[in-house]
């Protein structure tokens, strides 16, 4: 992707179903889930570089013995930092005493991450700052374990507010505002009411208190918790939580707009945000690993129970695209499928546009998430040059000699690499016009690779979304490869509404595709719409969310996709820049050709799964018109 993108963050969870000593037998290591966390962890570093976090929960310490380990990090690199610290107080054994390695009773008692449960998170900020405070898991501690809960998650809630005014309302006293504190004590509040309803009912039956302790940890209704806690969310969440006892969830949102998968056998549990990460981390086919049904949750109890129980009815699924698009892994079986016929369903649209000619067309792509779609695009282009040598061969019929033959058959899809990213640039530099220039080399060409003044270059992105690398990159060092024509191409559809579950994309204005319609609505006279739509969001800015309609989709109403895209490629191109210059998006239609089973589009449509979206959206725009550059949430 070439504007990149704050996005969704990434879990990782490991419980050992077995006591360590089966895992120091079986695998030689009784920080078997400690190592295989950390895999899980490096399988979905492309979910999170703001920071990353983990916890270790011990089942079964005596009183006074700590039960609950956490280390967290926001270093440049905070994975590497995590893992060094955590393996610190291994290292330091292994270096003095090694045999103690191999005695997992000692591990168990003296090394903070030797346990049972490990839950970990990578974290990429779309809201509040980036502190140590604000990287999960995050902590309700209590000196009762059934009252302990530890929380993280890949989640965005659009009505924080609405939240935040009912735990006012229960008495408490949240000391942020965020919706992971929001979060954090709403399921903590639930949890602490059913504590109290087992507490009481087991005095009454005339239990000590040292007893219903365990009662209360044998019998907690995590289910019911969580349908409590989530019945006025609205969001995408998948929000993975660990009581202090034992006890382990991962609920996913009744529209599946976040993913989440799991496994489990007689050895282990295991959740990730990714199919493949597991798959790859424990050696398993694809049909083994399950998908988090939405409004789910799979439930991991303290004795080692898997179940997964429906907490809010199912809504129609609204999965996020762009997960199929750009941000999970291209090693998914299905989304490498999907990403390939992304790229191939571009290029009906794509021939016209190099004249059905494809002896002066050079076909490239962005590094490197762009790779998969690229390679269907080029399939395509092959197939119909293919049929177009088929066509030329059978026409020759008894004419056809041996160099006419050649000629046909030399013809080919002419491939290169010609973009290529450099590690990226750092600099201090506050003026706007050297700081253009510096951005101006993000990337580098490979040279000679076109020639010159004769060759159209087609260069495939997943998406093009705020278009400014566009213009100050790389449309500018790939003129100098002297294309006559520059095609871009990206396997998305146009972005045109903020989104508000999970990724970075929360104002109007940086959509290039918005501030191209814009500028058609002044330049056709129709300036009216944009104040029309304006007073519209005003009117209806202080209703509840669910009375609330989309009436932005009014802005694009009037021009075609084509139009955008006609209008997008004049904005991009500078007066220095000497090709002609065309810009490509991929049809919604061919979207869900590709992508049947996740439909969610509403960064496209405005068809948003949850009220709150179109909360977010009118919010949003009565943000732009009022020159107010902050978030719609």
């Amino acid at each position: 992707m070439i504007d990149q993108l704050q996005h969704e963050c990434g879990i990782a969870f490991v419980r050992l179903l077995k006591p360590l000593e089966y895992y120091q037998f079986k695998y030689g290591s009784c920080l078997y889930g400690l190592e295989q966390l950390h895999l899980m962890m490096e399988k979905q570093r492309n979910r999170g570089q703001d920071g990353a976090g983990a916890v270790c929960v011990k089942i079964g310490m005596s009183p006074g013995h700590e039960f609950i380990a956490r280390e967290r990090s926001i270093k440049p690199t905070p994975l590497d930092a995590l893992f060094k610290s955590i393996y610190s107080a291994i290292n330091k054994v292994g270096k003095h005493t090694p045999e103690l390695l191999n005695n997992p009773v000692w591990m168990k008692s003296e090394i903070p991450f030797a346990g049972e449960i490990y839950l970990g998170h990578l974290r990429y900020g779309t809201y509040g700052d980036n502190s140590l405070e604000a990287i999960h898991p995050v902590i309700r501690q209590n000196n009762w374990k059934t009252r302990t809960l530890i929380l993280a998650g890949n989640f965005n809630l659009t009505n924080v507010d609405t939240l935040f005014n009912i735990l006012i309302e229960l008495g408490q006293f949240p000391t942020g505002y965020s919706d992971t504190v929001t979060m954090l004590e709403n399921i903590g509040h639930f949890l602490d009411r059913e504590n109290q309803r087992l507490f009481d009912i087991f005095k009454k039956k005339g239990h000590e208190n040292e007893g219903i302790s365990q009662l209360i940890a044998e019998n907690i209704n995590i289910k019911d918790i969580l349908a409590e806690s989530s019945k006025k969310w609205d969001g995408g969440f998948v929000i993975s939580g660990i009581i202090g006892h034992g006890d382990a969830f991962f609920y996913r949102d009744p529209s599946g707009i976040r993913p989440a998968y799991y496994y489990h056998d007689s050895e282990v549990a295991v959740v990730a945000s990714e199919r493949p990460v597991i798959q790859t981390v424990f050696n398993l086919d694809s049909e083994q690993v399950q998908e988090i049904t939405p409004g789910h949750a799979v439930i991991v109890k303290a004795n080692g129970t898997v179940t997964e129980e429906m907490i809010q009815p199912s809504h129609k699924r609204k999965s996020c695209s762009f997960e199929r698009i750009y941000f999970s892994r291209g090693s998914d079986k299905d989304i490498y499928k999907e990403r390939k016929l992304l790229g191939r369903l571009l290029i009906p649209e794509i021939l016209p546009a190099i004249r059905h000619n494809l002896e002066t067309a050079v076909f490239s792509y962005i590094p490197n998430t762009a790779e998969i779609a690229f390679l269907g695009m080029v399939e395509a282009a092959n197939e119909y040059l293919n049929e177009k040598k088929k066509k030329l061969i059978l026409e020759a019929g008894s004419q056809l000699t041996p160099a006419r033959l050649n000629k046909i058959m030399d013809v080919h899809t002419r491939i290169e690499k010609v973009a290529i990213k450099d590690a990226k640039l750092r600099t201090f530099i506050t003026q706007d016009k050297n700081r253009a220039s510096m951005v101006g080399h993000v990337y580098d060409i490979t040279y000679d690779t076109l020639r010159k003044g004769i060759d159209s270059l087609v260069i495939i992105d997943d998406s093009i979304v705020r278009g400014t690398t566009l213009k100050l990159s790389i449309i500018r060092i790939l003129d100098r490869l002297g294309p006559k024509k520059i095609i871009f191409v990206s396997s998305s559809p146009q972005i045109r509404y903020p989104d508000c579950y999970g990724i970075d994309m929360a104002k109007l204005n940086e959509f290039v595709a918005f501030q191209a319609a814009i500028e058609l609505l002044k330049e056709t006279g129709k300036s009216s719409v944009i104040n029309e739509v304006y007073n519209r969001c005003k009117a209806q800015e202080q209703w509840p969310a669910a009375k609330m309609e989309n009436h932005v989709k009014e802005i694009y109403k009037p021009f075609t996709a084509h139009e955008i895209s006609e209008k997008i490629a004049q904005m991009l191109k500078t007066s220095s820049i000497k090709a002609e210059i065309k810009i490509i998006y991929q049809s919604i239609e061919n979207l869900h050709k590709a992508c049947p089973n996740d439909t969610g589009d509403w960064y496209f449509t405005g068809d948003y799964p949850t009220p709150g979206g179109n909360k977010v959206v009118t919010n949003a725009f009565i943000n732009y018109i009022e020159g107010k550059n902050k978030r719609a949430y």
